[in-house]
């Protein structure tokens, strides 16, 4: 994908999406909103095991359990 930030962010809605955070934490999840700031809320993906293989990095992302906000400002990087 390519294009601005937000477009991108658009066309990954209700899609998985691996969120990388400031402090090295690695989340797994579906993107279920955005806003402005690039805060972003994701929702757990059914069937899915609590630590998933991030294949483009090689890592672990966790994946998560409940609907979780995260501020965009933690926010290094999102993967759909």
């Amino acid at each position: 994908m390519s294009g601005r930030p937000l477009d991108v962010l658009e066309a990954s809605l209700e899609e998985p999406v691996t969120v990388h955070l400031k402090d090295g934490t690695t989340y797994y999840g579906i993107l279920a909103g955005y806003d402005q700031h690039m805060n972003v809320v994701i929702e757990p993906e059914s069937g899915v095991d609590d630590r998933v293989d991030d294949e483009l990095d090689g890592e672990f992302a966790v994946a998560i359990e409940d609907t979780t906000i995260i501020r965009g400002d933690n926010v290094v990087t999102i993967k759909a």
